[in-house]
């Protein structure tokens, strides 16, 4: 009965937006120049002219393609899934060449699972693992510089594994947030009620090559008992606007199980130091889609390149407020666990001009589950004002055919699809 009465009122609305419809005395014009601001328009059509930042994707500064190239200067033995790098860190610049932070996981064998894992075998492919750092001339080939962050003695926050960094800087200091397990990734707390349960470190140098001392508290409280961000706080990412740190994180709501019912939103924390003490911003989540947080300032607000999971996935969105965030266009390809080069990351400024490329992390790089590993690998695009590259702009960008047959239906599948053919025979 709710149900019609829902229904009802949903109709109702829409037989009065239909009498209220207002139609333009002349055809739509050729020129998108000659279109009236007050023009009545169809839903779709004023979306392009209203919601988006240009009706044309040539003309929209936040719409991109990815280009991807392989990187030089990283050993993965073989690809035999013991040497992993994923997670990259923003990236900065500094002393005359690029300097990227990453999850570096080195163990005797490739990710054995949570019910083989022990003090040397790995549960997930970011278990037992540093956070490491390399840099570059180039941001093509770079050069490890080895451990920034190891794993602190027990029971301190990280003791099992440190993970998912990114860095700040600020007033001539260095901080690398990151995640910090106290079990094998996959474990059940029963307390929490919730798998993956990691607090959000901090470390801290005077220099991007350290070295780094840890802050042993936590960062940004979990929240409280049945709120939203309750069990689960990852991938700190701060940015400087108005002279504070916005640190976005994400976290999961519903059920954080190993059937991965939940829904990854992000949230906005906000600090005077870097060291906290953190608010929360009251609208958390901001950001209803994303798997990774990837923002950057853009003009004077932030933009967010939003990969997978979730209704807006495949998206860039804009939020001039720093908060309120609206879709500026939908792309494809975007970076997974993107670490952007953006350049006024820590400026402050108020027209920031947005970024040219960063660094990804690829999964089951060496296509075997059983031998599982992440390789780091550089992206390109065009989500900058002072960079015009049309060739970043084209919507018609082809994959091979064989690429799509590959994700053909499964044999179950099949099955099902061959009963209901063979069910369609007997009843005609």
């Amino acid at each position: 009965m709710k149900k019609i009465f829902y229904l009802s009122i949903i109709a109702l609305g829409l037989m009065n937006c239909a009498q209220k419809q207002q139609f333009p005395d002349a055809a739509f014009p050729l020129k998108v120049a000659d279109v009236a601001p007050d023009r009545p328009m169809s839903s779709a059509m004023k979306r392009a002219f209203q919601h988006y930042e240009a009706p044309r994707l040539l003309d929209n500064e936040l719409y991109t393609n990815f280009k991807y190239t392989e990187l030089k200067g990283f050993n993965y033995n073989n690809g035999d899934g013991t040497i992993s790098r994923r997670d990259p860190s923003k990236i900065i610049f500094e002393n005359g060449q690029y300097y990227v932070w990453y999850t570096h996981r080195e163990t005797p064998l490739p990710p054995q699972g949570k019910g083989n894992a022990n003090d040397t075998l790995p549960s997930t492919d970011w278990d037992l693992a540093e956070i490491w750092y390399a840099t570059s001339k180039d941001g093509f080939t770079w050069e490890e510089q080895g451990v920034a962050v190891t794993r602190p003695p027990k029971p301190q926050p990280g003791w099992r594994s440190v993970a998912t960094a990114d860095i700040l800087k600020f007033k001539g200091k260095y901080y690398l947030y990151y995640q910090a397990f106290n079990a094998p990734s996959g474990t059940y707390d029963e307390a929490k009620d919730a798998y993956d349960i990691c607090p959000v470190a901090l470390s801290v140098a005077d220099s991007p090559d350290g070295p780094w001392k840890p802050i042993n508290k936590i960062v940004i409280p979990f929240g409280e008992s049945n709120e939203w961000d309750w069990r689960v706080i990852h991938d700190p990412m701060p940015l400087v606007h108005d002279g504070k740190i916005y640190l976005y994180y994400k976290s999961g709501m519903d059920q954080r199980d190993a059937n991965r019912k939940h829904w990854d939103c992000w949230g906005l924390a906000i600090a005077e130091h870097p060291e906290g003490p953190f608010k929360k911003h009251p609208l958390s989540p901001v950001m209803n889609s994303g798997h990774e947080t990837m923002l950057f300032p853009f003009r004077e607000g932030v933009a967010a390149i939003v990969g997978t999971d979730g209704i807006e996935h495949n998206t860039i969105q804009y939020a001039e407020d720093w908060v309120n965030f609206e879709i500026a266009s939908v792309t494809q390809l975007l970076p997974t666990a993107g670490g952007l080069f953006s350049p006024d990351a820590f400026t402050d400024s108020k027209n920031a001009d947005g970024i040219t490329w960063g660094l990804s992390h690829f999964i089951n790089a060496g296509k075997n589950w059983k031998k599982q590993y992440s390789k780091l690998g550089r992206f390109d695009c065009d989500l900058s004002q002072s960079v015009n590259d049309p060739t970043m702009k084209r919507s018609n960008v082809l994959m091979p055919n064989d690429l799509y047959f590959r994700y053909g239906l499964s044999k179950k599948q099949r099955e099902r699809i061959e009963k209901e053919n063979n069910q369609r025979i007997l009843n005609q």
